[in-house]
């Protein structure tokens, strides 16, 4: 399968992609993800790349579009892939657009996960992610929590509630998507690919998605 994944943050993208990839082999493509394997991997994008986020500048969209299609060319894509969180604008669309026609991929359809902003915040607030850089594993404390309050399960270091899963953060980073990549859903809708789903547990999200590819 070949899909975009639309949604706040909090919307549950990230889980529904691992859910998929274990479908097919679809590997799952986040923005951050492919950023920081080209800086890895020390290819001149990567090093290009590399300059702006040390400086904690946005990474320009050209040089994310190039970095993306040199991971869409790599050997486990042509399994399928799931792009998580990204296009993030209008713009983006348009220049992944033209990069899939230049590649030759057709996309399924574009998912977008509708989930009501309560539950995101309530989701989001109640989120705790291991402080341990090289783990940072993800928890909740109602739906998912550790076995020792405040303690990794899986390498013993404190759980922390990150600066932006506050309620404020959370309200402000949700009044950005609104304002910014909300819009991708008219954009895809009128490219006649669109897909939603309004469903907050993320196995009904998977078997809607399975349906509607088998329809």
């Amino acid at each position: 399968m070949k899909l975009i994944l639309l949604g706040a943050p909090g919307a549950g993208k990230g889980t529904v992609a691992k859910l998929l990839t274990e479908l097919d082999g679809s590997v799952q493509i986040s923005t951050g993800d492919i950023l920081r394997g080209a800086v890895k991997a020390g290819t001149d994008l990567g090093k290009e790349a590399k300059g702006y986020m040390d400086a904690g500048d946005l990474v320009p969209d050209a040089l994310i579009m190039g970095i993306m299609g040199e991971r869409l060319q790599e050997d486990d894509c042509k399994a399928g892939f799931l792009l998580d969180g990204f296009p993030r604008t209008i713009p983006q669309a348009e220049e992944l657009k033209t990069l899939l026609a230049d590649l030759g991929i057709e996309l399924d359809m574009a998912v977008s996960l509708d989930v009501p902003r309560d539950v995101i915040l309530d989701r989001l607030t109640t989120r705790r992610t291991c402080s341990n850089s090289d783990c940072q594993a993800i928890y909740n404390v109602k739906s998912n929590p550790t076995k020792v309050e405040g303690v990794c399960d899986k390498c013993g270091s404190p759980t922390i509630q990150r600066d932006d899963e506050t309620e404020e953060a959370i309200s402000k980073r949700l009044e950005t998507y609104n304002e910014k990549t909300a819009p991708l859903a008219g954009f895809y809708e009128g490219e006649g690919m669109l897909f939603s789903v309004n469903a907050t547990s993320s196995d009904a999200v998977v078997k809607a998605i399975q349906d509607k590819l088998a329809s």
